[in-house]
């Protein structure tokens, strides 16, 4: 299946030749396409980079918010099925870490298509999860736990008309997380490495070590200085991290 040229579900980075390896970024709560505008390129010349773009923002504002999980990862994993013709690498951080496991799940067992790695940054594992603050429906309360949570995204809630445009796609997405309890770690066929910051208030670091358990097929941790977002302060090394893994998974499927 050929790939298209486009699509509204990814930004795609392009590389100048067939690509070995298409590494696939679904960000956090609250994020967007942008956020990761600097990973484009920084792969090397062999490694395609899409990174989801949700309903709700951006080039996408005038469609409709998912607000639950599995309809999100349903039409991600759907979206995804014209770019598999090389393997995926999955790379998702906080929100985007279970969204990313549970889109690697549906593509295996539904399509039969083995992601060549999953990387899970900032989550805890699927059966160390809290029950998610269902109760964030006021402008102060989604503001509130944002800033706790850091990131350059809370620099647009200081404009008034910037935060009328982000805060449904911002709640909306804590309703994503809200709705997703704890549940069994489901075990993927592909290698987990999972990544996290020694002071993230969000996911310990001995919860996120837990991904293992849903790892048979291999699984390494990465430990950042840094709070939920160390992935802003410690761009390269995370680079360099997963440059070597993606090196692996460029083999023919």
């Amino acid at each position: 299946m050929t790939p298209p040229p486009d699509s509204r579900w990814f930004r795609r980075y392009r590389t100048q030749g067939p690509p070995g390896v298409r590494l696939v970024v679904l960000p956090h709560a609250g994020g967007s396409a942008a956020f990761y505008h600097s990973w484009g390129g920084a792969f090397g010349p062999d490694t395609e980079v899409l990174v989801a773009r949700y309903p709700g923002r951006q080039e996408r504002l005038a469609e409709p918010c998912v607000e639950a999980m599995e309809p999100l990862a349903d039409q991600v994993t759907d979206a995804l099925l014209p770019f598999a013709d090389v393997p995926l690498a999955l790379f998702g951080h906080s929100m985007g870490a279970s969204l990313a496991h549970e889109v690697a799940l549906r593509l295996e067992h539904r399509h039969r298509i083995r992601p060549a790695c999953l990387h899970v940054s900032a989550r805890s594992a699927p059966h160390r999860l809290t029950p998610g603050r269902a109760r964030l429906e006021t402008d102060e309360e989604l503001a509130a736990e944002v800033r706790r949570l850091g990131g350059t995204d809370t620099a647009l809630l200081a404009d008034p008309e910037l935060r009328e445009l982000v805060l449904p796609a911002l709640r909306a997405d804590f309703r994503v997380v809200a709705g997703y309890p704890p549940r069994p770690p489901v075990p993927v066929g592909c290698p987990v490495t999972a990544h996290t910051g020694d002071a993230d208030p969000a996911a310990p670091v001995a919860d996120v070590e837990e991904w293992r358990r849903a790892a048979p097929a291999g699984f390494a941790l990465h430990v950042y200085p840094g709070g939920h977002f160390y992935l802003l302060d410690h761009h390269t090394r995370l680079v360099a991290d997963l440059t070597n893994a993606l090196a692996s998974a460029s083999q023919p499927l």
